[in-house]
Parts: structure tokens; C-alpha cells; sequence
């Protein structure tokens, strides 16, 4: 093991010295990565509370969610195709508007990852128990942890390898179901006859809530597009990293669009939106309503698939996140400590760490503690978003000016269309600040970020103090 070498100051665009982290990640692994990473259990099971609030109008809201998601997305990897770097945004926030911005976005997404990281390994664990109920659920949580765990501290390669057949399988339970949604809309598999637009048009039709539920609809799944970002920060540690990048978005954008949309414009068109049960896969209920044996069963394999790939890709992008927040001397440089193979070893075992702690905090006091955290993270990815729009709007025009060689994936209809993201975000901010549900995780983010800020703050006023 060896400590790395100090970063260089990340104010310019061309002056980047080289990370010291491994380049193990092939084209097929960040392929995979950017279709896969916003594939979870938000879309499998988090679906189903959209549709109960806004009908059919479900698949607008999802259009709505996911434009914006792609926006963000073709922002992110502009700048990562750009500039590569582990910390990715955070880099990119530093070089755009301050130390500060790198600070807050980076630790603020650290912490986000390592508190939903519990989440998925509880929920994981949950399904696992029911499959073997005579191990109970905390040896599950910690099997789960302990094999991720050993997986991120191998060579990144075999991250990259668990990612490619996690997301695999997810985007190959997606297109079976649009495949098959789609013959039952027509009529064709067995015991089934033509639906046409029935549903979309009776129970108050394609908005039985108004416009009012497609807003509530937004609020509901906006977050399940969360994971995006995991595909630019692992573009540091590709044999290519700007053409892997640039390659990975393009390829992802529309699909990941298609899967979801589609998805739901099958499962509305099949069902009547009524028919969803609280608490139950709209997926499950279309497969049962089509005559899949064992579909509960099923999803329920797809949903375990999907929460330890998320798992998996949060214990990486949070060991990468606080390394290089580290080579910045934004966090403690006893992380920078690197293995033969390119892994940065203390920063995983830091971010496994508090992970383990949310994960007991979840098991020991789910309706309390955690759940405070849970709400202190709950709004931190518009926040972060917000940041990275930002960061765009000042980096393209350096780019241009410095190394316009560089743009080989630009944002589009810019400067326009991110101003447009960053009002949408503003907007859904505003609308969970008028929702009772939404509105306490507004509140502790916007407390959780404030301290961040805080901190940021008083540590450059210490440095300017010193410097005098």
C-alpha cells in the first residue's frame, strides 16, 4: 500500500495530473453502469405510490422526472468527459464556483449514499429473510456488507464485473415485461383479450387527479432517478475515461427514458390505475393479472438483484467521493492510502464504516434516529443536482475558452436548458415545501446542508485568518 501523491490545485481545466486510482473499468462496464445505476427498487416497487396519487397521469410524471434526470445526466457528462476525476462533481463544483461548492456538494452526497446504503441492505435483508426465515435478518444485513465490502476492496474490476450482470438482469426484467405488457395490451398472449385504451380513458381518465396528481406524481418519483451519478465519478477509473463517459451517457439517456416510461404506460394501460393495492408492485399486479406463475416471487428476485446492486454501487461511489475529497484536503489524508491495485482501501473502510452504523441505527431505531437521517438526506440529491447545474453553467464557458478540444459531449440547447433544470428543481423544492409528507425532508436538508456550509465557511475563513 502507498499514500497518494498530492492533487494538483484543481482551479484550471488543462493542468490535471493523473489519478492514482486503478483503470480497470472496460466500455461494457460503464455501458451497464449508465443504464443500470437509476434502475432500482424506487422504479420496481417505489412506482406503485405515483400511480395511486396521479392515475394513468403517471406517465407524464415520469416524463416530467426523467426529462429533467436526462439533463442533469448530459450535464454531468460533459463535465466528466471534460475533466475526468473519482470526485467527479465535486471536482467540478470546486473548479466552477469555490472550495466551498466541492466541499459541501461532495460531503453532502457522501452522506446521502452511506444513509440510503442502509436502507438497501435492510431491504435486502428483508426479502432474503423471507426466503430463509431461520437466518435472522441483522446476519443477512451483515453477510450482504461483508461480501460488498470485499468486493470494493479487490480490484475495481470486480466491482465493475457485479455492476454489469446486477444491471444485466435488471434491464432484462424491464424489456421481458414491456415485451410481454405489451402482447397482453394487444390481446395475444393466452387467456388474455384486447384492453386498447380502456383504462387510460375510464376512472376519470388520463388525469382523474388533474394536473394537481401528475405534480404529486413528480414528487413521488423524482428521487428514484438518483444513482445517475455514479456512472461519471467511475469514468476516472476506465481505460478511456472521457470517451467511456461520453459513450456511457449517450447510450443511457434515452433507454433509461424508455424503461421507465414505458414501464409505467404498460402498467396503466393493462390495470386500472385503481386497481393498485398500497404497498404492492404494480409490476407483480400486471404479471398476476397476465397469468405469470410465481410472479410475486419473481420481482421479488429483481428487487433483491436491484437493492444489492444499489448496495454495491453506493459502498463505490462513497469510497470515491470521500477519497477525493481527501486528495483536495477537503477530508482526513489518512484516506488516501491506495493499494497496489489502485484501490483507495481506507476510504472504502471509512464509508463501510458509518454504513455499518446506519445500518444498526436502522435495525435498532428505525422511527427515530434513523429516520431523522433518512429525512436529512431526503431532498440532499435535488441539492446536489442544483450544484452540478451550476457548476455546468461556469465550466462550459472556461472549457471553450481554455480547451474547447475538450467538448467531445455537450450539453444541450445550453445555456437555456440548464436554467430550465435548475427551475425545475426550484420548483419541486418549493411544491415538497407545500406537501405535508415531503415537507420535513426539505427541512432537516436544508439543516443538513446549512451545517455543511457552515463548515465550509468557517474553514476558509480560518485559512484566510492564517494567510493574514
Amino acid at each position: 500500500m502507498h499514500d497518494a501523491p498530492p492533487a494538483a490545485e484543481p482551479a484550471g481545466i488543462t493542468g490535471t495530473e493523473p489519478e492514482p486510482l486503478s483503470h480497470g473499468l472496460k466500455q461494457r462496464h460503464m455501458t451497464m453502469l449508465g443504464l443500470g445505476g437509476v434502475i432500482g427498487a424506487g422504479l420496481f416497487v417505489g412506482s406503485g405510490a405515483g400511480i395511486a396519487v396521479a392515475g394513468p397521469g403517471i406517465v407524464l410524471s415520469y416524463l416530467i422526472a426523467g426529462a429533467l434526470a436526462m439533463l442533469v445526466m448530459r450535464m454531468l457528462g460533459e463535465m466528466s468527459s471534460a475533466m475526468p476525476a473519482s470526485g467527479s462533481f465535486s471536482v467540478h463544483a470546486e473548479r466552477a464556483l469555490g472550495r466551498w461548492a466541492g466541499f459541501t456538494v461532495g460531503w453532502l452526497y457522501w452522506f446521502l449514499l452511506v444513509v440510503v446504503l442502509a436502507v438497501e441492505a435492510t431491504g435486502a435483508a428483508q426479502i432474503a429473510h423471507g426466503w430463509a426465515p431461520s437466518v435472522p435478518q441483522w446476519a443477512w444485513v451483515l453477510i450482504f456488507m461483508l461480501v460488498f465490502t470485499g468486493a470494493n476492496l479487490a480490484a475495481v474490476k470486480n466491482f465493475g464485473e457485479f455492476e454489469f450482470w446486477f444491471a444485466a438482469l435488471k434491464v432484462g426484467a424491464i424489456v421481458l415485461f414491456l415485451g410481454l405488457g405489451t402482447l397482453a395490451v394487444f390481446g395475444v398472449l393466452p387467456d388474455t383479450s384486447p384492453v386498447g385504451l380502456t383504462n387510460l380513458t375510464g376512472q376519470g381518465g388520463l388525469l382523474p387527479n388533474g394536473w394537481a396528481g401528475v405534480v404529486s406524481g413528480v414528487l413521488a418519483v423524482i428521487f428514484a432517478f438518483g444513482g445517475l451519478e455514479v456512472v461519471t465519478i467511475a469514468a476516472a477509473e476506465s481505460d478511456d475515461p472521457a470517451r467511456a463517459v461520453a459513450r456511457a451517457v449517450r447510450s443511457a439517456v434515452w433507454r433509461i427514458l424508455f424503461f421507465y416510461v414505458g414501464s409505467m404506460l404498460v402498467i396503466v394501460t393493462v390495470l386500472p390505475w385503481t386497481a393498485m393495492r398500497p404497498g404492492q408492485s404494480p409490476y407483480v399486479a400486471v404479471l398476476d393479472h397476465i397469468g405469470v406463475p410465481a410472479a410475486g416471487q419473481i420481482m421479488n428476485v429483481v428487487v433483491f438483484v436491484a437493492l444489492l446492486s444499489a448496495l454495491n454501487a453506493n459502498l463505490y461511489g462513497s469510497s470515491r467521493m470521500i477519497f477525493s475529497l481527501a486528495e483536495r484536503g477537503e477530508a482526513p489524508r489518512a484516506l488516501l492510502t491506495v493499494t497496489r491495485g489502485g484501490v483507495p482501501v481506507r476510504a472504502v473502510l471509512a464509508s463501510v464504516a458509518f454504513g455499518f452504523v446506519s445500518v444498526l441505527l436502522n435495525l435498532k431505531w428505525p422511527d427515530s434516529v434513523f429516520l431523522y437521517m433518512l429525512n436529512a438526506v431526503g431532498a440532499v440529491l435535488l441539492v446536489v443536482w442544483g450544484l452540478v447545474a451550476a457548476s455546468q453553467l461556469r465550466l462550459r464557458r472556461r472549457i471553450e475558452r481554455e480547451a474547447p478540444e475538450r467538448l467531445t459531449l455537450r450539453m444541450w440547447g445550453f445555456p437555456y436548458l440548464t436554467w430550465v433544470a435548475l427551475a425545475a428543481m426550484g420548483a419541486v423544492l418549493g411544491l415538497m415545501l407545500t406537501d405535508d409528507a415531503a415537507r420535513p425532508q426539505v427541512m432537516w436538508s436544508g439543516a443538513a446542508t446549512g451545517a455543511v456550509l457552515l463548515v465550509a465557511g468557517l474553514r476558509e475563513w480560518r485559512e484566510r485568518r492564517a494567510r493574514a
